[in-house]
């Protein structure tokens, strides 16, 4: 069985620090190993306080979503284009490019904006309903938009993932109107459920209809987010092996906290505690305060706070096939505590030939 499947992750991942000038349609490039035109991104400013901005090649370049803020897309041109290996911006706004602010820019390839059309079919809780997604079958991620059919409060519909396997995180928006950013885990399973706005502990809840998605669909339950006629988005993610991984741990309440395997050195972690309030924290190796370890450099996506900079070994250790918390405390290891994680790659344990990457 091959190690991966993908043994550059900068063609499908890539994350970018860059100052703020103030001015517009300034061009920014990534510096991956591979070119990357993004379809996703989601820009945080990191000295400052301010909203995270999401923007992606389904809606186009005139919409954005602000999180955790809970409003409607805003018609609001933050950007001129993505580009062949990065992307450009149209206005000189304060949460994107703010004169001398630092801030980061995680990006992943969907399709290049080219989409697929789903008709509605079906009826009951099989219903598919129309949709439209664009997909990278390869790196496991997918965009997906739709209208939520009137069907009767609580009844269940399915939607087209085009994931080509199991979605095991799926992040939703409400695009015409208020509503949480609903999140299914796959660590919590159908009757988990929580909100990406939110520091709450993991709940049950029919938001994804109480069922687990499938190779092809993912369920959702009328009401609230999902009310008729209400315009939604997803951001479909599954596991590639060498490449990205989602999953869960315990943590052990001590410095030298749970070693989690990923198969790869990761580029980008994700930490979220479910049995009990914790934030959504978010690490990367560009941003570490040395060259394995973001430490404590963690961004929140519940939060408009800066990035929080203090001494090492209070974040996550990277390691050349996982991570590792080095803090006992609750956000990211507290004993007996139940923590899921979203995890890609800045390059896999052993590449598709066999060469295994350097250990630390």
């Amino acid at each position: 069985m091959a190690y991966t499947t993908i043994d550059d992750p900068s063609a499908h991942f890539q994350t970018l620090l860059y100052t703020g000038n103030g001015a517009n349609n300034r061009a920014l490039t990534n510096d991956g190993n591979s070119d990357l035109q993004p379809d996703f991104v989601w820009i945080k400013e990191r000295n400052s306080t301010s909203t995270h901005q999401w923007l992606d090649s389904s809606r186009g370049v005139a919409l954005a979503l602000s999180s955790p803020d809970t409003g409607a897309d805003e018609s609001y041109a933050y950007l001129d284009s993505f580009d062949s290996d990065g992307f450009t911006f149209d206005q000189s706004d304060g949460s994107t490019n703010e004169n001398n602010n630092t801030f980061v820019a995680w990006q992943w390839k969907c399709n290049g904006g080219t989409t697929t059309s789903v008709s509605a079919s079906g009826s009951g809780a099989t219903q598919i309903v129309a949709s439209t997604h664009q997909a990278n079958t390869e790196a496991g991620f997918s965009i997906v938009t739709f209208t939520a059919p009137s069907i009767g409060s609580g009844n269940d519909f399915t939607v087209s993932h085009g994931l080509g396997g199991v979605p095991e995180l799926i992040i939703l928006k409400r695009r015409n109107g208020t509503s949480n950013w609903h999140v299914y885990h796959k660590g919590t399973g159908n009757l988990g459920a929580t909100f990406l706005n939110l520091t709450n502990a993991f709940a049950d809840a029919e938001y994804f209809g109480d069922t687990d998605p499938t190779s092809t669909v993912f369920s959702q339950s009328e009401g609230s987010a999902t009310d008729p006629g209400h315009t939604l988005i997803s951001y479909c993610f599954r596991s590639i092996k060498g490449y990205s991984r989602i999953g869960k741990y315990v943590g052990m309440g001590s410095d030298d906290g749970t070693f989690v395997y990923t198969g790869f050195k990761p580029a980008w972690v994700m930490i979220k505690r479910t049995n009990a309030v914790g934030a959504w924290e978010i690490y990367d190796t560009k941003r570490a305060l040395y060259s394995n370890s973001p430490s404590s450099k963690d961004l929140q996506a519940d939060s408009t706070g800066a990035e929080n900079a203090s001494t090492i070994g209070n974040g996550i250790d990277i390691l050349s096939n996982g991570f590792k918390p080095t803090t006992g405390t609750l956000y990211l290891n507290g004993a007996a505590s139940t923590y899921i994680y979203l995890a890609f790659a800045e390059r896999p344990f052993v590449t598709s030939t066999g060469t295994p990457t350097t250990a630390r």
